[in-house]
């Protein structure tokens, strides 16, 4: 009884204020952890179902998905900036405009998606030949048809992150995690059906993606209109431009659009010289990302999380609430980070085994492994969490700005010359990107400590 007590009365001084308290966090935070579990999970035993294909599948599909992320990034930066505006029109307890805001936030992001979608499409042969030219002719020729077909897919994608970031606005994340698990679990069950039992290869994964996000396009379109009776929309309202909504979201979403562009960008540089390190570094790099997104599954969840939080207090004026609550994010994410690399590096040998990776690049993917578990704890909050926390109470430039610069200064320069020139190879990459964390997350912790990040007036 006594421990039960201080376990509340702690979790009032961290977790609670006047906007809200550890209740109504965790009701926020752990479906978005499911969430994200089951994403970063299915995306993990899609790789190795991919990886049954062969060396060259599984290095064409994490070249493709590199690009992939570059481009979807746009969109999910733009519905991110609805989410923001959503939480905190919630927190000043505006519903009228709670539902302009979702509405505008569901026809921007999917226009933005078919506009990126047709581009790539119609320009898929250049940009695979300028990027990853220095592949080997399989990895071209599946890389295109993987290319081509997660374009299409785009849209439906783009439908389900607009809606999902419309309820994590309004705090029904159970709602968001449930179409997030219809889309994903139908695509790696039809993984295994087109991949494995049909042996159909870069082409059944292709088909899986377009069928699972159109359906769960379908399912969050029904969902927004017939059951979330609380935003009151209809199919007409996704057909409206209200001017200066858009014009709020895009306040967030553009600065961030533009960050993610130049962090992806980077990200995706950094792919290109991967490539000219071979296949086997390639595969090394898919392998190592895909195990160190399982470590980061409860990190992400609070970074996501954090933006409802923080713009429902902000919406709501509650600085210091935002404020306390910040701090306790950062710190639960650097001990979410220390208590699961301590749970799963000792089982690093069978949760690789899953990939049947080569022999040969078994102790490679161990060592970057290594190194960013044990660099992540102290960085990885202040580098991704805190801009989250500052991008939700409107200090969106900044943020931009901050991301940009480190990614190209350090992650893309330091890890060409510490990867290529140094001869470093992967780890050389990976100590870079560890080093981008740090000086990132030193300039949002000074960003922080002042008044400015809480001074913009979004609504």
């Amino acid at each position: 009884m006594f421990a039960r007590l201080k376990n509340n009365a702690f979790l009032e001084k961290h977790l609670s204020g006047e906007s809200m308290d550890y209740r109504q966090i965790f009701a926020l935070f752990l479906p978005i952890l499911i969430d994200q579990a089951f994403i970063i999970g299915l995306n993990l035993v899609n790789t190795a179902m991919i990886s049954s294909s062969g060396v060259a599948a599984v290095s064409a599909v994490n070249i493709v998905d590199s690009l992939n992320i570059f481009l979807i990034s746009v969109f999910v930066a733009v519905a991110t900036g609805g989410t923001v505006v959503v939480a905190q029109y919630k927190g000043s307890r505006n519903d009228r405009n709670v539902s302009r805001a979702s509405a505008a936030t569901v026809t921007s992001v999917s226009l933005l998606a078919v506009g990126i979608a047709l581009l790539l499409i119609g320009f898929h042969n250049p940009i695979l030949k300028l990027l990853f030219g220095a592949a080997s002719a399989d990895v071209l020729d599946n890389a295109r048809v993987y290319l081509i077909g997660s374009s299409i897919s785009y849209t439906g994608l783009a439908v389900v992150q607009a809606v999902c970031s419309a309820l994590r606005g309004i705090g029904k994340t159970r709602a968001s995690l449930t179409l997030s698990l219809i889309m994903n679990l139908l695509y790696v069950l039809l993984n295994i059906l087109l991949i494995t039992l049909l042996d159909m290869g870069v082409f059944g994964m292709t088909l899986a993606i377009n069928i699972a996000r159109f359906a769960g396009a379908i399912c969050a379109l029904y969902y927004l209109f017939k059951m979330e009776a609380s935003l009151h929309l209809h199919l007409r309202d996704l057909f409206h431009f209200p001017l200066e909504m858009l014009r709020k979201i895009m306040f967030i979403g553009i600065p961030f659009a533009a960050e993610q562009l130049f962090f992806n960008g980077g990200k995706l540089l950094t792919q290109v010289f991967i490539v000219s390190l071979g296949t086997y570094a390639i595969a090394t790099n898919a392998i190592g990302g895909s195990l160190a997104g399982v470590f980061q599954i409860p990190a992400s969840a609070l970074s996501l999380t954090i933006v409802t939080v923080v713009g429902q207090c902000i919406g709501s004026g509650s600085v210091g609430d935002a404020r306390k609550f910040i701090k306790s994010f950062l710190w639960l994410g650097s001990g979410s980070l220390a208590l699961i690399s301590l749970i799963l590096l000792p089982l690093f040998r069978p949760l690789v085994s899953i990939f049947a990776p080569p022999t040969e690049i078994i102790g490679d993917i161990f060592l970057v492994l290594l190194v960013s578990s044990i660099a992540q704890i102290p960085l990885w909050p202040i580098s991704f969490i805190l801009p989250s926390a500052l991008r939700a109470a409107g200090d969106s430039r900044f943020t931009s700005i901050t991301s940009m610069l480190t990614m190209w200064l350090f992650r893309v320069i330091l890890g060409y010359v510490l990867g290529i020139t140094l001869g470093l190879g992967i780890l050389g990459v990976w100590l870079a990107m560890c080093s981008e964390w740090g000086v990132r997350g030193a300039l949002f912790l000074w960003r922080f400590r002042g008044k400015k990040w809480y001074a913009h007036k979004l609504i």
